[in-house]
Formats: C-alpha cells, sequence, structure tokens
C-alpha cells in the first residue's frame, strides 16, 4: 500500500488547471487510472480532429477537450469541498499525517467556481452562435 500523504489542496489544484489531461487523476490514483486516462486522451484526440477538419468551428473540433476540462472543474470542487477527515479516509489511510486546508484551499476553490463559470457560459454562449446563426458572430 502507497503511505504517501495525498495533499488535498495540491489535487483540487492540480484538478483545476491541468484535470483536462487527467493530472490529478494521476496525482491521487498512479498511471494506471483509466479515468486518468481517458482525461488525457482528448488532448490527442482533439488535435487530431482540429488538423482533418481543419476551418470548422474549434468548439466542435475540440469538444472532448472542453468536456475534459468542465467535468476537471467539477471534480475539483469535489475534491476540495470534502471535508479533511473523509479526504485522509479515502486518500490517506495509512499516511501517518492528518489533513489541515488552509486559505489557499478556499481561494483555488472560490477561483474554480469563477473561471468555470464563466468558461461555462462561454461554452454555452458560443454553442447556440453556432446552433441558431451558425457561427455569424464569430
Amino acid at each position: 500500500m502507497n503511505n504517501t500523504h495525498k495533499n488535498k489542496t495540491k489535487a483540487t489544484f492540480l484538478a483545476a488547471v491541468l484535470g483536462s489531461i487527467g493530472a490529478h487523476r494521476f496525482y491521487l490514483h498512479g498511471w494506471k487510472d483509466k479515468a486518468g486516462w481517458l482525461h488525457f486522451i482528448t488532448l490527442p484526440i482533439s488535435l487530431i480532429l482540429g488538423n482533418l477538419y481543419f476551418g470548422q468551428p474549434m468548439l466542435l473540433t475540440y469538444s472532448l477537450l472542453v468536456l475534459s476540462q468542465l467535468v476537471s472543474v467539477v471534480e475539483a470542487l469535489v475534491l476540495g469541498l470534502s471535508s479533511d477527515e473523509k479526504w485522509d479516509a479515502k486518500y490517506n489511510p495509512a499516511s501517518g499525517q492528518t489533513s489541515d486546508s488552509s486559505w489557499l484551499l478556499a481561494l483555488i476553490l472560490v477561483l474554480t467556481v469563477g473561471i468555470g463559470a464563466g468558461f461555462m457560459i462561454a461554452v454555452l454562449a458560443r454553442t447556440f452562435d453556432l446552433l441558431y446563426t451558425g457561427g455569424a458572430y464569430g
């Protein structure tokens, strides 16, 4: 069993910033995590689709990566909002240390909510633009 202590603030930050490529999943569960690889594979697939369908709206060609980022924002909130006791029971059962979240975690969560909401609004606005005007506004 792995006895290293998993830091909740670090996991939340990784999910918020690099979650679309699965960094938080690899940090928490190791390189054999299937969900982490599912997040990671969205980047090369999106790049391939972007090159194959050049000239198409980026929201369509990079939709897998966008979806992965939206999922990772939700995962960041779930990770960061879990109690320290629940966190230690799940990720640090044999580490011998206890987690003590600080103001930095709260700051990361507030920024994640703000940026995630802005990102979601942008995706919805672009989607409606593409659906109803054919992309006339961009």
